[in-house]
């Protein structure tokens, strides 16, 4: 075939580990690769929970954007400002243009603070506060290290978010760090969410709320945030109800990348793109494709959702290139490590239509799922390593393949 040109926007995990397959996948002579982003600092997202309990540095999870990038890749570091899907070009914020023969939208989530009333008013990063940034986070860790007691709420304010099961992790990493530092006694923990339990699977949201329970955790169900009174401690529900606290750690609303707003057929109200949810052939234009937290998919938006889905993404990149007919090849399949504290954590592993399960992952011989485990804490950390030298780089890991396994599950009835 002819020279294509195939422009990425977004260069976080989706946008890098799928430029990667690609560079991997064509020659230089077949394909030339453009990526874009507003900023050249690559976040190691998961290792942002992990800040605010001083278990790691905000330098040990930042790393620049062009040095995850295979040679032959092109980096533009710049704001977009409009997609023409009836032109096939994307316009950057210099003026540039750039044509392609297959676009790629892997813009993430975008955090909106300033959409709920009162959040970035008073009191904001001096006790609420969010972890969802590399500031957050840190501003966080001072707070908690000056914590002397009293009520400690953890919010999510809607989904969907990134990495629906950070905010539990949080709230469990609290129960610990307090207890670590002798203050837990005299501290209140509150996990406040608009969902109707602790998560959005119901198998996994059971067993999380009895883990919520164990460790003292009050489980606040339904509450949707509609103001935050920052100066005086107040977050107050739609319905009227009020919950108290001295620190605030939440979640803020999200929402797609404001270009998407700015590209007529492109995004929905909220600025995610609407994709095929087993092809994730945009519904905008054939040669759009979208992957990770850019999509309106109904599944988590989380790392391994993005790593399952850019496989499939590749494979059918190429296939639309060559005039072959897409892959069907995604069914929604999720695993999430959950950090619960105590040098232990909880796996869970599902897919659109497939509830989180008890068994092993990904075969009867492998890690417990939906129990606490010493093995699953030591495969969240191992994480970091795999993420950087084998996800990032595109490289295919044996036996954790896109199609959610079946293998040493068992069916609850």
């Amino acid at each position: 075939m002819s020279r294509k040109r195939i422009v990425i926007l977004g260069g976080g995990t989706g946008g890098t580990m799928t430029a990667n397959r690609l560079r991997r996948r064509f020659d230089a002579d077949e394909a030339e690769i453009h990526v874009v982003d507003r900023d050249d600092r690559h976040v190691y997202q998961p290792g942002l929970l992990f800040v605010p309990f001083g278990l790691a540095h905000v330098d040990e999870i930042v790393r620049p954007r062009r040095r995850q990038l295979r040679n032959g890749i092109v980096f533009h570091e710049n704001e977009v400002q409009a997609v023409r899907v009836d032109r096939d070009e994307v316009l950057l914020d210099d003026g540039v243009v750039l044509p392609y023969d297959a676009l790629v939208v892997a813009s993430g989530a975008r955090l909106q603070p300033e959409e709920t009333e009162g959040l970035t008013g008073p009191g904001w990063n001096e006790r609420v506060f969010t972890f969802y940034t590399p500031e957050g986070a840190e501003a966080l860790r001072g707070a908690l290290e000056r914590f002397e007691g009293g009520r400690l709420v953890v919010n999510l304010i809607d989904m969907p978010i990134k990495c629906p099961v950070a905010p539990l992790e949080l709230a469990f990493l609290a129960d610990w760090y307090l207890r670590e530092r002798g203050v837990r006694g005299r501290t209140e923990l509150v996990y406040a969410t608009p969902l109707d339990g602790a998560f959005t699977k119901p198998i996994a949201s059971e067993h999380l709320a009895g883990l919520l329970a164990e460790k003292e955790i009050e489980l606040v169900t339904e509450f949707n945030v509609g103001d935050v009174d920052g100066g005086g401690g107040t977050l107050t529900s739609y319905d009227g109800r009020e919950l108290e606290f001295d620190l605030l750690v939440t979640v803020p609303l999200h929402g797609g990348a404001p270009y998407v707003e700015r590209s007529p057929e492109l995004g929905d109200a909220l600025r995610f793109v609407p994709t095929d949810k087993r092809t994730l052939q945009t519904l905008a234009r054939p040669n759009v494709f979208a992957l990770g937290d850019a999509t309106d998919l109904p599944t988590s938006k989380a790392g391994s959702v993005t790593h399952f889905e850019a496989e499939v993404l590749t494979e059918n990149v190429a296939r639309y290139l060559a005039g072959e007919e897409l892959e069907a090849g995604y069914d929604g399949h999720a695993n999430c490590f959950v950090e619960t504290g105590f040098r232990k954590a909880l796996l869970i592993d599902f897919n659109y239509v497939t509830e989180p399960l008890p068994g092993h992952y990904p075969t009867a011989f492998g890690l417990p799922l939906l129990r606490e485990s010493r093995l699953n804490y030591l495969g969240k950390l191992l994480f970091q390593s795999v993420y950087w030298h084998a996800l990032l780089p595109g490289r295919d890991i044996p036996g954790l393949g896109p199609a959610m396994p079946t293998a040493g599950k068992r069916r609850v009835a």
